[in-house]
């Protein structure tokens, strides 16, 4: 992590419909995402901070919740940047 800068956008590039998520029972999004950045809540939904999030897309490829996940890149110098040691 000390070699990855994160420039946040104003507008999340991942959005989470968390009606869709109370019905998901295999919550794969937590398990998947490399940055540990879901977290199911106690009423069955997924909290969600897209300010450390690594651009990978695996939480929406693993999405099991019928389009629970909306995944796009950030806009134009947003988003993970990673340095050179």
């Amino acid at each position: 992590m000390s070699h990855v800068d994160f420039r946040v956008a104003e507008q999340p590039h991942i959005v989470v419909d968390t009606d869709v998520c109370r019905s998901c029972t295999t919550k794969t999004c937590v398990h998947a995402c490399p940055a540990n950045l879901f977290v199911p809540t106690a009423e069955g939904g997924i909290l969600f901070n897209y300010e450390q999030c690594f651009e990978c897309g695996t939480c929406y490829l693993m999405c099991d919740g019928g389009d629970a996940i909306s995944w796009s890149y950030p806009d134009g110098g947003q988003g993970v940047v990673f340095r050179h040691g």
